[in-house]
């Protein structure tokens, strides 16, 4: 599901970037570009996802430390009728919790490391999101970064400080949307997590079985993906105004016809 969720992510980080200032088309592209990326980390717990290999060495070792934490975690705080599984993979990155504390450190680290802090974190979630979408996310999170900079200034750097709390919020979205995606997959989500629920304290949040599909299938690659590849344009500042008053345009062109 690697690139339904930088996808989704993509749509949200634009439907929540105006409700926190993100107003213009710069700014918001930068936010949900981030988000995009970070709807893949969850998925950091499994050492082939996208999030795992992207750097290689470096992104591997947090992989590896992911899943050892997120394994001695499930066997210490796992519900009665909890699986006898390795609590790895869809376990601990895959909480709220997990995308609360992932958020706040975000922000925390990029009000105090400043402007390259914010720089390094917005690069990460653009390669995130570079590749599992292609690389017009790239060009597009970049391009959005080089204007923002431009169109202050020289304070252009020191003004992309104001994209830290921005950030947490990115980072944090970008997680929760990954975990409500999986959510409605045949495997579902420990979403919840610490909350005991029928006994489970690792409860895999699902929707009714006939709203669930299968990653990778026909539902997911004929339905889901196509609708969010348009939302994802629709969303973008401008464009659903632009279509509007398009359509109006070519409205008021149409020759009237008169009765009788």
């Amino acid at each position: 599901m690697g690139r339904t969720h930088a996808l989704t992510g993509w749509c949200a980080g634009l439907a929540l970037a105006p409700f926190v200032g993100a107003g213009t088309l710069h700014q918001a592209i930068v936010f949900a570009a981030t988000t995009a990326g970070f709807a893949l980390l969850p998925d950091l717990d499994h050492p082939g996802a996208r999030a795992s290999r992207l750097l290689g060495p470096l992104t591997g070792a947090l992989s590896w430390l992911l899943r050892k934490a997120s394994g001695a975690l499930y066997q210490v705080t796992k519900g009665p009728r909890d699986e006898r599984g390795k609590g790895t993979h869809r376990h601990l990155s895959h909480t709220v919790l997990f995308a609360a504390a992932l958020g706040g450190l975000t922000a925390l680290g990029t009000e105090a490391g400043g402007p390259w802090a914010v720089v390094g974190v917005t690069v990460f979630g653009l390669l995130l999101a570079e590749d599992a979408l292609g690389d017009w996310v790239l060009l597009a999170g970049c391009g959005a970064v080089v204007w923002w900079v431009y169109s202050v200034g020289p304070d252009g750097l020191n003004q992309l400080g104001d994209l830290a709390g921005w950030l947490g919020i990115a980072v944090a979205a970008g997680c929760v949307t990954h975990c409500l995606g999986d959510a409605v997959t045949s495997s579902g989500c420990p979403f919840l997590f610490p909350l005991p629920i029928a006994g489970e304290t690792w409860y895999e949040l699902r929707p009714p079985r006939w709203l669930r599909f299968r990653t990778g299938k026909k539902v997911e690659n004929l339905l889901v993906f196509p609708v969010f590849a348009v939302l994802a344009l629709l969303l973008v500042p401008g464009v659903w105004e632009l279509l509007v008053s398009t359509f109006e345009r070519w409205l008021g062109d149409q020759p009237v016809v008169q009765a009788g």
